[in-house]
């Protein structure tokens, strides 16, 4: 026995040891994000006015994810269309429109944009960047729906006059003309990037009104003596318009840019966002909140405001999420751990990390694949075996989603109740052939849920029923090993949620129909091949 000893204590030792090496690969490559790949410029002393908005001064730090992997790109040359160019960094082509001054003591801003050849667009982020609330003509935003029903949308997006940002630079650098401002008087500015440099780094593409691009249009650059702000904001700002800002989907595609531009430009802590948009308030912003350290509407500036450090966020419209409808994206989900041992240009953890970074927001563990806590508002078969699956079936409900909305949604299912109650019933008479396991049918009303129960509902479903609706786009947070029933009827054939699902490895099975009403038998049937094959 005294023998063993020894080599157990070997043994231990080296293990431990392992151990230890492990954990400090992974917290290098999670503080390797936190930095920019490069340092920026050197800080300079500015003599600016300063009053600090001390109630933005609170930033929540990144959460720890299992499927995290480095943002930093190890090489420059991330393939064209490759996973990572369209569902992570490539963003790898820099352009420097303003560089700070170097030496003597000058003060300014430094402004510059990252471009992805694959998706063509870019990030851009600027330091001491201005913006003039007065000269950006739009509603409000952040108001109740019922104060602003009938809205105009054309009245809720941004037309940015020139000057409604600016940067500052010493005047004796660079050729200066004096422009006369909107309002009066007048400064000595010029224009931050001209139509040659918008049309070959924030491409219009198919987008009708590319409100990113226009912003940068309207960038000025003026003396730093005539760049003047009584307030700041020192952390770090995503500056966001959102279009279809009440779907589902389409606000996904904002939360995935906004993370990537987060990630792309390593900010050390989650960043605040100000909407430049004048939508009302919805539901959805309980998410916004959660994901970042404050949301704020851009018209809620009574001044001129001056942000230490801004990022400027692609549109939802140039994510891979939403590019990637036409087909032609070749990529399939892989775990991290995978990934990080055999690299492939052909599949990716990406959507599984923010999927992860949704859930983690919340709250909710995310290094556990589903729940076995049976929840409210559910159904349920009984078994004697301790494997229990909840499935989740989402529904779509009548509510009021926007100004211009009648409180009515469209029916993609025409006989979706009784598909349900057939469930129900079927499940409930206990004659399901299905006795390895306990199923309990949760009926998915989303819409007058809270984003965090909703969260909650998608990570605790084995399976995920639903007709083709936004509230399918929730399984981009779904479990690693969940699996995904859509009944597509034959008026939106559309490729949304297979798509997610692919990217994000998850098991898919689709109905399609003939009509838009389907056969609840035949959903049964469907259903009860799907739960055999995991072990009922």
């Amino acid at each position: 026995m005294s023998k063993r000893n020894p080599r157990i204590l070997k043994i231990f030792l080296y293990m431990l040891l392992l151990n230890s090496l492990f954990l400090c690969i992974y917290f290098v490559f999670h503080s390797s994000s936190s930095s920019s790949p490069e340092q920026p410029y050197p800080q300079f002393p500015l003599r600016f006015h300063v009053s600090v908005n001390n109630q933005s001064a609170i930033q929540k730090p990144w959460p720890i994810l299992p499927s995290y992997l480095p943002w930093t790109p190890p090489e420059k040359n991330i393939p064209y269309g490759s996973c990572e160019g369209y569902f992570g960094n490539g963003f790898t082509r820099r352009v420097d429109f303003l560089k700070p001054g170097r030496g003597g003591g000058v003060e300014g801003s430094w402004f510059r944009c990252f471009y992805s050849e694959t998706l063509q667009s870019s990030i851009c982020e600027g330091r001491n960047l201005r913006m003039v609330p007065d000269r950006i003509v739009m509603s409000r935003g952040g108001e109740k729906l019922e104060e602003v029903m009938g809205r105009k949308e054309e009245e809720e997006l941004p037309a940015f006059r020139e000057g409604a940002f600016e940067v500052a630079e010493e005047v004796s650098r660079l050729g200066f003309k004096r422009h006369r401002r909107i309002g009066g008087g007048s400064v000595i500015s010029r224009r931050l990037v001209n139509d040659e440099m918008l049309n070959e780094y924030i491409q219009e593409g198919g987008i009708d009104r590319h409100t990113m691009r226009d912003l940068v249009s309207s960038i000025r650059v003026v003396d730093t003596k005539d760049f003047v702000c009584e307030e700041w904001v020192e952390e770090p700002t995503l500056l966001i318009t959102r279009f279809e800002y009440a779907n589902l989907f389409h606000t996904v595609t904002d939360w995935y840019s906004a993370y990537v531009s987060s990630r792309v430009t390593g900010l050390p802590n989650r960043p605040h966002v100000v909407f430049v948009d004048g939508h009302c308030t919805t539901q959805l912003e309980e998410t916004w909140t959660a994901l970042f350290s404050g949301i704020r509407y851009a018209k809620n500036f009574s001044k001129p405001v001056c942000f230490r450090h801004a990022i400027l966020s692609p549109l939802g419209y140039e994510t891979a999420l939403f590019k990637g409808l036409n087909g032609e994206i070749d990529c399939k989900g892989e775990s991290a751990h995978n990934l990080w041992q055999n690299p492939d240009d052909k599949k990716t953890a990406r959507l599984s990390e923010f999927g992860e970074m949704i859930r983690a927001a919340f709250g909710f563990p995310v290094n556990r694949h589903r729940s076995s806590v049976k929840p409210p508002s559910s159904s349920s078969s009984s078994s004697s075996s301790s494997s229990v699956h909840n499935v989740l079936f989402v529904r779509r409900e009548d509510y009021l989603a926007h100004p211009r909305h009648g409180g009515k949604v469209q029916s993609r299912l025409t006989n979706e109740e009784e598909v349900f109650d057939s469930l129900h019933r079927w499940l409930a008479s206990g004659s399901t052939g299905l006795t390895k396991c306990g199923i309990n049918l949760v009926n998915g009303l989303l819409a007058h849920m809270s984003m965090k129960d909703q969260v909650r509902a998608i990570q605790d479903a084995s399976v995920i029923i639903g007709a083709h609706g936004a509230g399918l786009t929730h399984i981009v947070s779904a479990t690693p090993n969940a699996t995904i029933f859509e009944v597509v009827s034959v008026e939106f054939q559309r490729p949304h949620f297979e798509l997610i699902a692919k990217w994000k490895g998850l098991e898919y099975h689709a109905m399609h129909l003939a009509s838009s009403r389907a056969d609840p038998t035949a959903v049964i049937e469907k259903f009860k091949e799907i739960m055999k094959s995991l072990g009922c």
